[in-house]
């Protein structure tokens, strides 16, 4: 996709293969004392950021492909490539990919010489992978063909997947990894397309599958995505899964703990493929930890963050952020696809329970005076209940009740119903996910020459449940967090939104046109801000579409 956005800085360096940025980066450590008292350290680091400006020719291989999720990604997709369009009873639809950051998003980048904030999209920041020209292929343990695996779903309108038919009837998933007792047991009927073998050989053909896909389709890249059943988790033994050396071992001797998304995960790190974990289960156990480590190899988890839970986190922002105290919360719903259906066992629930609950806690841990000792209960009474109705299909309802203690004795109850199109919301996500997973890869931070390893899961949490990280799993300074790593490669300073110059704009000017040159004003007297006078636009649009940052 077209890069539209420059900045005009010399710290910034436009090359044919690269785009290079110098930046500083500022943050703080803080020390608590045992009185009480907490002494802060501002620190600055400068980093060198250099993005490769190229985008390789990129594959996404999906386990679970054949499902709900998958298949609605692959139609989402291939409706955008072919510019597809089809009626319901609303009228006319044409393929977007509303609800993806990276296709629709937008970051604000400055002010224009009227003092509004200029916002530009997303995709035309950095160089980013163009999804409809992303390979697709993947693994199923239902033979069934893409186009008859979309049906079955129900998600999109009759007329769109007939329109989808002839692009996706060819599509058949490969043979996948199984094993019956890490998912619910009505699963059964869905098996016919399964690998045989030890876990070892096993994970061995993925790894030949991952090559085959490279090859054929002529790849410099390959992601692996698991979009497949939420699998319980994984117990966590030592000498069986606490090392690589150990779980290698275990899946040559087909351990029982050894779970298909781990198989998937140690076959794409041996490929030097990231992996992206879509479902709440503990796929990430130490060894592949470890192994993700040693080989510099990118992972993301926990569960894709959609509908009931990514509104949980806004709100438990919002609650805990205004200095009010949640108490209790309440969250029910129902759903009536396979995701449902499986959810229905004890084990498999207890996987997408612990992921939900994640983001209260995190919150909960970020106010210690709001839930200090003795001024009430210690924690919020959570509860999470998922009950499976086969008749609303991939149309989940659910129901939240909020209830704070507010000033004075006094309690506040939010009520909340929400009806969303699950798959709906996942494919937009998973398609941030895997063009997020692209361009970070293709990004160098170092200080003092050392490169930065990044933690995808703190860079990616926004996307998820239970992200691998400590930071508090916040939906606002998840996004944040993204948007200040497309800003630092572009040399542009960490967004605080202040504003100290877009109200009293005029009377700095004036005053530093006065010659004053004393205390704020100083600083920001600088060749850059003004100009025989003037305020330089922060935007300046060109005849070609490329807006400039000064």
């Amino acid at each position: 996709m077209p890069v539209n956005v420059k900045v005009n800085s010399p710290k910034v360096t436009y090359g044919g293969d690269f785009i290079k940025a110098k930046y500083n980066y500022e943050s703080s450590t803080a020390t608590q004392h045992p009185d009480g008292r907490i002494t802060i350290n501002p620190y600055t680091l400068e980093m060198d950021v250099t993005t490769a400006a190229k985008v390789p020719r990129t594959g996404l291989m999906m386990a679970g492909w054949g499902g709900n999720n998958g298949t609605t990604f692959t139609g989402m997709c291939l409706a955008n490539k072919h510019k597809l369009t089809w009626h319901s009873k609303r009228g006319e639809h044409k393929a977007d990919f509303l609800g993806s950051v990276s296709m629709i998003g937008t970051f604000p980048v400055g002010l224009n010489e009227d003092g509004e904030e200029v916002f530009a999209p997303v995709r035309h920041m950095l160089p980013m992978l163009d999804p409809t020209k992303m390979e697709i292929d993947g693994w199923d343990i239902s033979s069934m063909n893409l186009y008859d695996g979309l049906k079955r779903a129900a998600v999109f309108d009759w007329e769109l997947q007939e329109k989808l038919r002839p692009h996706m009837e060819q599509l058949k998933p490969r043979k996948a990894v199984f094993f019956q007792d890490f998912v619910a047991a009505n699963q059964a009927d869905r098996v016919d397309n399964v690998i045989t073998g030890t876990k070892y050989e096993q994970m061995e053909k993925l790894r030949a599958d991952i090559r085959d896909f490279k090859t054929k389709k002529n790849l410099d890249k390959i992601i692996i995505l698991w979009v497949g059943n939420t699998e319980r988790f994984s117990e966590v033994v030592p000498g069986l899964n606490d090392t690589w050396a150990n779980l290698e071992k275990s899946m040559k001797a087909s351990a029982h703990e050894v779970s298909p998304s781990t198989v998937y995960a140690a076959a794409a790190i041996l490929e030097g493929c990231a992996y992206i974990n879509g479902s709440p289960q503990n796929t990430f156990v130490p060894g592949i930890l470890e192994l993700a480590e040693k080989r510099r190899i990118m992972i993301c988890g926990d569960d894709l963050k959609t509908g009931q839970t990514k509104l949980k986190s806004v709100l438990m922002d919002y609650l805990v952020g205004a200095g009010l105290k949640p108490e209790s919360i309440v969250s029910y719903n129902h759903l009536g696809n396979n995701d449902g259906k499986n959810l229905s066992a004890p084990q498999t629930f207890r996987s997408k329970e612990i992921s939900k609950r994640g983001v209260v806690d995190d919150m909960v841990a970020s106010n210690k005076e709001l839930f200090a000792a003795g001024t009430g209960p210690q924690k919020p009474d959570h509860l999470v209940v998922i009950k499976y109705v086969p008749y609303v299909g991939d149309s989940k309802r659910a129901m939240d009740e909020y209830t704070s203690a507010i000033a004075m004795g006094g309690l506040n109850t939010m009520v909340i119903h929400n009806t969303c199109e699950d798959s709906l919301l996942a494919a937009p996500i998973m398609l941030d996910l895997v063009l997020f997973m692209e361009l970070f890869q293709r990004m160098d931070v170092k200080v003092n020459d050392e490169k930065i390893h990044f933690e995808m899961g703190q860079l990616l949490g926004y996307w998820m449940k239970a992200p691998l990280h400590t930071m508090t799993n916040s939906l606002f300074r998840q996004r944040s967090c993204i948007e200040n790593l497309v800003r630092a490669a572009l040399s542009l300073p960490a967004n605080n939104h202040l504003f100290l110059t877009k109200s009293p704009i005029t009377n700095v000017v004036e005053t530093l046109q006065n010659g004053v040159t004393n205390g704020v004003h100083k600083a920001v007297r600088e060749p850059s801000v003004l100009k025989n006078g003037n305020i330089l636009r922060n935007i300046l649009p060109s005849t070609n579409g490329v807006h400039s940052i000064n």
